[in-house]
């Protein structure tokens, strides 16, 4: 059986088709410099720019935006038709913090080192749709986990070595370039030329994690930032505020299918909380997900469907620890929904090499 021949029900089917048309992705500062590290690459960039749906003219203003599974698959497609497998890992690496833009100038504006991360996750859901980014307290360490969490968008190694890239680069800005992560980990399997990526980190570096995320000493984060500037801290804060709003007609479905990609990590999506993320009542964002042909129940059962193949592709996740990913307070409760999804088990899934 092949569970993606498995039609989705209409509800899954309409909710689907609401997220795209609602999708604003990333704002194009994310690809500032593409065409040449690309072209540097032995890549043909217009040919890669059009299979992957990117208009260059995009790119010339880094606030305007681009879907976000264009600029992953753009990554993809680079790595693939350079010959470079590591592509997004070496683009990361030469990227500052002042091609960022927005979001690059509200870490630089920081008054530490330690702000400016926190600064950064708080504002990276408007510099990046369908995106987790969080700082998670280990003692004496923060773990700084992202992860696209979109259903459309199943490859995204380059993306992931690309981003952690930046955000190492953030940090080696104060922390002078021989700065190192204590881990570094990414969800993908490891690639074939995997040495590189201890290189360019200078750590240790784990594949097939449950999130892509560098492992960072909180003592390295006392540092001031020298270009620290409360002032254009609150600019950079409020204009992507703004971008995000002035940008967005978002449908009501990819809003609140956002808000429930991100309270699945507290377990089961409640009504009441993802409504009063969004500013409303449940009763309006029922009518509203009414209204766009979908409902909240349907739109929690899609999300998790997706997250769940994306993560049953990661070998060395335990089938326990992804049901608690997703939401789940039991193993049972995930298997029961898994084979209502497809008709088999999420371990009969690994076996027979369907999420390979």
């Amino acid at each position: 059986m092949n569970p993606m021949m498995i039609k989705q029900p209409d509800a899954f089917a309409a909710c689907s088709a609401a997220a795209e048309a609602g999708n604003h992705g990333v704002l194009a500062a994310a690809a500032t410099g593409l065409s040449d590290f690309i072209h540097t690459r032995g890549g043909d960039v217009d040919r890669i720019f059009g299979i992957s749906g990117i208009d260059p003219e995009r790119l010339t203003s880094p606030t305007l935006s681009l879907g976000l599974v264009n600029y992953c698959r753009v990554l993809e497609e680079a790595a693939r038709h350079s010959g470079f497998d590591n592509f997004g890992l070496h683009y990361g690496r030469q990227f500052k913090p002042q091609s960022l833009g927005l979001i690059g100038y509200i870490g630089l504006c920081s008054a530490t080192l330690e702000q400016a991360l926190h600064n950064v996750v708080n504002a990276f859901p408007w510099h990046q749709h369908d995106t987790l980014t969080r700082l998670v307290d280990k003692g004496e360490c923060w773990r700084l986990d992202y992860q696209v969490r979109h259903g459309a968008i199943l490859t995204r190694r380059q993306d992931a070595e690309l981003t952690l890239g930046m955000f190492m680069n953030l940090i080696r800005h104060v922390a002078g370039k021989n700065w190192a992560p204590r881990e570094v980990h990414f969800e993908h399997p490891r690639p074939e030329q995997w040495h590189d990526h201890g290189k360019v980190f200078d750590a240790p570096v784990w594949f097939d994690q449950p999130f892509n995320s560098l492992v960072i000493p909180k003592r390295d984060l006392l540092r001031s930032m020298p270009e620290s500037d409360p002032m254009l801290l609150m600019v950079m804060q409020d204009a992507i505020r703004r971008l995000n709003r002035a940008a967005s007609q978002q449908s009501m479905v990819e809003q609140a299918r956002s808000q429930v990609n991100l309270s699945l990590m507290q377990g089961e999506p409640v009504l009441e909380e993802v409504a009063d993320k969004l500013g409303l009542s449940s009763w309006s964002l029922q009518r509203r997900l009414r209204e766009e042909g979908c409902s909240f129940s349907a739109l929690v059962d899609q999300v998790r469907c997706e997250m769940a193949t994306h993560y049953l592709q990661q070998k060395q996740l335990p089938i326990s620890e992804m049901a608690l990913l997703l939401g789940y307070s039991e193993v049972s409760a995930f298997s029961r929904a898994f084979r209502r999804w497809f008709g088999i088990s999420p371990r009969q899934w690994r076996q027979h090499g369907l999420a390979s």
